[in-house]
């Protein structure tokens, strides 16, 4: 593999950190700017609305540029929004820092994997993007529990300036390593949007918000639901975090194994699961060992999903494989916005941490019931993807 592909891994990675850490600060930033744990919660939320709203604007704005260029000029958007929210004096200012920061987000991983892909021979090109991807995989096993763990002791400000610093080895690795490119002729967009008339591709990204939905429901409040219902300590969060982490890269190897052998079975069954497994936790987070062993298990349920239904969101949208691919990334963050304010207001009813879990299982529910929309037998032959 071109050592480019560390390159963009070590960005994914940065970016994957700074999207999820803030899951595990939430506590800390909650009390540190004097806001309710709802009112953090919204942070999550303003990143992923930036993602989702920010995605298909920059993707239109860098069509023309050279891709080196972009994904440069997309991580110095990186850099100074992870800048900004470690000086943030405010809720406002961090709130404004973190859209910036989001800013760069879904341009750099649409534009980073069709890099990846031409760095290497066709027979490669998958096995290069899976390079790419792993970077955001390891933000999750590694990348948020150290932030957390790094933030809980010196405040959560050095964990941002941590990432920015990440950013800057990784603006610099892609300046080193990537080679000049120039650009493919752009995408015809208005080809493109003709495409999102199909049916199945709007379902299909509908069932893309409600996984991330879901998950975040119940992701973005773990750090509260484990400290004041399951007990432990600040330290225990982190390791916790990071056996979560192991089992969402479990699970997305899992998965792309399903989704290998046939994509509707593999998104029924993890929809089930992960609604089961969210009731399940309901009863077991008041015990150490049975919420770890739950939430491992919801976390492989989890991500068993994302190979799935990046396939099937292709699968119906071929004609428009540019803007699927970053409608699809929008459609991710509008549920991960959608999953932090639904958790948040079951907090402000006063309906209780422990009521989040169920919350979290009902929206999996929901998109089990568009899987079976979508997968519907049509007369004479079952629709897959």
């Amino acid at each position: 593999m071109p050592v480019a592909l560390l390159a963009l891994a070590l960005s994914a990675f940065a970016i994957g950190t700074t999207e999820f850490v803030i899951m595990g600060l939430l506590p800390e930033v909650a009390d540190s700017l004097s806001v309710s744990l709802p009112g953090a919660g919204w942070l999550i939320s303003g990143y992923a609305l930036g993602v989702a709203i920010g995605a298909p604007i920059m993707a239109v704005l860098t069509a023309r540029l050279p891709r080196k260029t972009c994904l440069s000029l997309l991580m110095v958007i990186f850099i100074v929004g992870n800048a900004l929210c470690a000086m943030a004096y405010g809720y406002g200012l961090l709130m404004l820092a973190r859209i910036v920061t989001a800013l760069c987000h879904g341009a750099f991983f649409g534009i980073g994997a069709v890099v990846a892909a031409g760095l290497v021979p066709a027979h490669r090109q998958a096995s290069a993007v899976a390079m790419m991807f792993t970077g955001l995989t390891l933000a999750n096993v590694l990348g948020v529990p150290l932030g957390t763990w790094l933030g809980q002791i010196y405040g959560w400000r050095a964990t941002f300036w941590c990432v920015a610093g990440l950013g800057i080895l990784s603006l610099a690795a892609l300046l080193f390593s990537l080679p000049a490119q120039r650009n493919a002729t752009p995408p015809d967009l208005g080809r493109e949007f003709s495409a999102l008339r199909n049916g199945r591709l709007l379902l299909s990204l509908l069932m893309t918000v409600l996984f991330a939905a879901a998950m975040f429901t119940l992701f973005s409040y773990i750090a509260p639901l484990l400290l004041q219902v399951t007990g432990i300590t600040d330290k225990g969060v982190s390791w916790t975090l990071f056996m979560i982490g192991a089992g969402l890269t479990l699970g997305n190897l899992i998965g792309g194994r399903l989704a290998d052998w046939r994509v509707s079975f593999s998104l029924m069954l993890s929809f089930t699961l992960i609604a089961v497994f969210s009731i399940v936790f309901r009863w077991t987070s008041g015990d150490l060992w049975p919420a770890e062993i739950t939430l491992f298990l919801w976390a492989i349920a989890t991500f068993s999903t994302i190979p799935a239904l990046q396939i099937n969101v292709v699968a119906h949208g071929n004609d428009a494989p540019n803007l699927v691919s970053t409608l699809n990334i929008s459609a991710f963050n509008i549920g991960n916005a959608l999953g932090a304010w639904v958790g948040g207001k079951v907090i402000a009813i006063g309906w209780g941490l422990t009521a989040i879990p169920l919350a979290a299982a009902l929206l999996a529910v929901g998109g089990l019931l568009i899987c079976l929309v979508t997968f519907r037998t049509s007369p004479g032959r079952p629709v897959t993807a």
